[in-house]
């Protein structure tokens, strides 16, 4: 089985990664949950099912040095929900976070990578973000982001259709 590394940051589909971890685990993947430090106190009260779910310790934090990683290595890497914050934070190289430092290092290792923002339209006016965006591309990450990925939506509103997880499995099933 192929591990893959799932790591959400704290946007409205978090609370959807218990059905995201079943669908790529129904795909073939042994997934590992990463969260954000905000992601992880707003699933608090859902990390112990989280880890039953995916027979691992749901992380948010770096180990300690010389502390053995609880993981098996990746072979994938989505990211997603990835927020403002996030998208903008690997970008620059900015690992304070345990999953960023993690996707960040990934790019190094070449380690197939795939990103879907949750962002609504007023922040992806902020000229950073398309920066942020193309900066990942050419890094090698598969950004899922306008046409055929993720189109912000109006600030406080969601997408009717929802979040678009399938789009992001079915690219790093392809990646």
């Amino acid at each position: 089985m192929t591990t893959l590394y799932l790591f959400g940051s704290a946007a409205p589909p978090v609370f959807e990664l218990a059905e995201v971890i079943e669908d790529a685990q129904a795909r073939g993947w042994d997934v590992c949950l990463g969260l954000t430090p905000t992601a992880a106190r707003w699933l608090g009260e859902q990390l112990s099912e989280l880890e039953r779910l995916t027979g691992h310790p749901v992380r948010s934090e770096y180990k300690r040095p010389r502390e053995p990683d609880v993981w098996p290595p990746a072979d994938a890497i989505l990211f997603a929900p990835a927020t403002f914050n996030t998208v903008n934070a690997w970008a620059l190289g900015l690992t304070s976070s345990f999953v960023v430092g993690v996707v960040a290092e990934g790019i190094g290792k070449r380690i197939p990578t795939v990103t879907m923002p949750c962002v609504n339209a007023a922040y992806v006016q902020h000229p950073a973000f398309d920066r942020s965006v193309e900066t990942l591309r050419g890094a090698g990450v598969t950004v899922l982001y306008g046409p055929g990925g993720f189109v912000p939506n109006q600030p406080g509103q969601r997408r009717p259709e929802g979040f678009p997880w399938h789009l992001a499995l079915d690219a790093v099933g392809d990646s």
